[in-house]
């Protein structure tokens, strides 16, 4: 079974690829040691600002890092459901017919390319 990186490990294995230590990418970034520990095990999660210095200063993609963040987006589907209530009815539609991450990723670029 293939185990899932997690976006602290992520953010710790690009740092040390980049031969960066701990303390000079916690100055690169403004932030204390201490910080980018907690980000790194996990403990903590970065702000959106916060995480694209991170991918700026590792050279990498915000949407690669986003991918890995495990959070589930509570707090704003139970804001979408309650401000229309057809959300929490395509929320459990989407769970019962099993779509995929990559099902609703593809829907979202195909509705992005319609608006353009």
């Amino acid at each position: 079974m293939k185990r899932t990186m997690k976006l602290g490990q992520k953010i710790r294995e690009l740092r040390q690829s980049k031969e960066l230590g701990l303390r000079e990418f916690a100055r690169m970034l403004h932030k204390t040691a201490a910080f980018v520990s907690d980000i790194e095990l996990g403990h903590r999660n970065p702000s959106e600002d916060v995480l694209e210095e991170i991918a700026r200063i590792l050279k990498t993609s915000i949407d690669d890092l986003k991918k890995l963040d495990t959070r589930a987006p509570i707090e704003d589907i139970k804001r979408l459901a309650a401000e229309n209530p057809n959300f929490g009815f395509a929320f459990r539609r989407m769970i019962e017919e099993n779509v995929t991450p990559e099902e609703l990723l593809d829907l979202a670029k195909r509705k992005t390319k319609e608006k353009k």
